[in-house]
């Protein structure tokens, strides 16, 4: 756990470290996300940062917010909540809110076990699953505000907690789509920054997906539409997997258009 929260600092790192220089009007800037500044992109991490510490110290209080939720119907109220809390704030104290909670994420999950349960919006997960997601979720809105800012971030082995759940989550994938999930393997072979392979699935299979871990992970968050990427399927089902891949929770995105960042 230490480690994989290790990972977890470095990324919010540099995205923090690129948000440090911003100015108010840069905080404003509209990002690929519809509706959604830089500012709001970080507001939602600094919420649900703050929300997944608050499941392990206090989990009765997190129970109980969560059953208010269920009883009142209104799911996009947290986004609500967390868009208009961040849009109240100076970019300064905006970034010191996020700062703030991802701290005490991590160090409230630092010395869990792996497998420690958690609450969480749905399923319980394990601490190192929640850990992973909130990777996930950093680099995916940071990459919405390094594109909105034209910025190109170099690609680390980070990536792989990206890709792995982007992997895991291919039945998930399926069912958001309404789509019966195909009993055959998909290997799923990439080239990682480093210039190694990772590697997922049965190396046989007859289904494979194979590319850059950068593409991989910019599809299955919905970064960037599957035209734009190296990504190259083999076989019907690792075809339409790429069609619909993705690694976050609720309905499927829009996604990104062909094109749309060059």
């Amino acid at each position: 756990m230490q480690s994989i929260c290790a990972d977890l600092a470095a990324e919010h790192e540099a995205l923090a470290a690129v948000l440090a220089e911003c100015d108010e009007v840069t905080w404003g800037t509209p990002t690929p996300a519809e509706g959604w500044t830089v500012g709001d992109q970080v507001s939602h991490l600094a919420y649900f940062d703050e929300k997944a510490a608050l499941a392990h110290t206090d989990p009765e209080l997190f129970a109980a917010e969560f059953e208010t939720l269920l009883v009142s119907g209104d799911l996009l109220s947290l986004e609500r909540e967390h868009l208009a809390r961040g849009r109240a704030m100076a970019g300064a104290d905006l970034l010191a809110w996020w700062v703030d909670a991802n701290t005490r994420l991590r160090a409230a999950y630092a010395g869990l076990d792996p497998g420690t349960g958690v609450p969480w919006y749905g399923p319980a997960m394990g601490a190192r699953s929640k850990i992973t997601a909130r990777i996930m979720e950093t680099w995916a809105h940071g990459q919405d505000v390094r594109d909105a800012l034209g910025i190109h971030a170099i690609p680390t082995g980070r990536l792989r907690h990206v890709c792995h759940i982007g992997v895991r989550a291919r039945p998930f994938a399926y069912q958001a789509n309404g789509r019966a999930v195909p009993g055959d393997d998909v290997a799923v072979v990439l080239a990682a920054p480093d210039g190694t392979t990772w590697e997922w699935g049965d190396p046989g299979a007859d289904n494979r997906v194979e590319g850059p871990a950068l593409d991989f992970a910019l599809l299955v968050t919905q970064r960037r539409h599957r035209a734009d990427t190296a990504l190259v399927a083999t076989g019907a089902n690792a075809d339409e997997w790429l069609d619909i891949a993705q690694a976050f929770a609720g309905p499927p995105g829009a996604g990104r258009r062909p094109g749309q960042f060059g």
